[in-house]
C-alpha cells in the first residue's frame, strides 16, 4: 500500500510542475557572431502535440550554435534537466543532454547551452534534412519526468 500513495504523490507533483511550467520563448544564434538566427514565443514545451519550427538553413553552417530557452516555473525544481533525441526520418540520430538544476518556485530563467556541430563532411544537407527531422525533449526533476515534447524542423 505504502508504494501506491508515493506512486500517486509523484504523479501529483508532476501534474503540478507541468501545469506551472511555461517556455516564454527560445532563440538560436551564431556562437561566433552572437546573431541571433531564430526565434519563438511559442510555449514548444507542451506535450501531446507535435510543434513546428521554421529554421533558417544558415544555423546548419554554423559551428557551435547557442540556445537560450527563457522559462518560467511556478513549481520548484530540485534538479531540472533535458533529454534531447534527434530523430531523422523516425531513426535516433543523435543524443543530448543538458543539465540546469535547482529552479526557485516562482521564477523566471534564462538557460544558455552550448550545441557543437558536426564537422562539415557529415552535415546532411538542408534539402534532405527539412520535415525529416523531429527533436524530442523529455523535461525531468531529478529523474522524474515531467513532460515530452516533439518538434518537427522545417530548414527555409
Amino acid at each position: 500500500r505504502p508504494y501506491k500513495m508515493a506512486e500517486a504523490t509523484e504523479e501529483l507533483k508532476t501534474t503540478k510542475i507541468l501545469k506551472g511550467f511555461k517556455l516564454n520563448w527560445m532563440n538560436l544564434r551564431d556562437a561566433e557572431s552572437g546573431k541571433v538566427l531564430w526565434q519563438s514565443y511559442e510555449n514548444l514545451s507542451i506535450p501531446g502535440t507535435e510543434h513546428e519550427a521554421r529554421v533558417p538553413k544558415k544555423v546548419l553552417k554554423c559551428r557551435q550554435v547557442s540556445r537560450e530557452v527563457n522559462f518560467s516555473s511556478e513549481e520548484e525544481l530540485t534538479n531540472l534537466r533535458l533529454e534531447q533525441k534527434i530523430h531523422f526520418k523516425g531513426k535516433l540520430m543523435e543524443e543530448w543532454h543538458f543539465q540546469f538544476g535547482f529552479v526557485i518556485p516562482g521564477s523566471t530563467n534564462t538557460w544558455q547551452s552550448l550545441i557543437e556541430a558536426a564537422p562539415e563532411s557529415q552535415m546532411i544537407p538542408a534539402h534532405l534534412l527539412n520535415g525529416n527531422v523531429v527533436i524530442e525533449t523529455e523535461f525531468f526533476d531529478g529523474d522524474v519526468l515531467v513532460s515530452t515534447s516533439r518538434v518537427r524542423l522545417y530548414y527555409v
